[in-house]
């Protein structure tokens, strides 16, 4: 599994985070629930969270 907390260069901290932590990211959501932080992500934009 990869590391949720290293995100290779170009990819963004929150999505990695939420793509690779498992269980963690989202476990306070219900069945079938979105996750607000990536919902706003995705509508909004990553801003300064790429890794360079």
């Amino acid at each position: 599994m990869a590391d949720a907390t290293r995100p290779p260069r170009g990819e963004c901290r929150q999505c990695w985070y939420h793509a690779h932590a498992s269980r963690q990211a989202h476990q306070h959501l219900g069945p079938r629930e979105d996750c607000p932080q990536c919902v706003d992500h995705m509508r909004h934009g990553r801003g300064n969270q790429i890794v360079q």
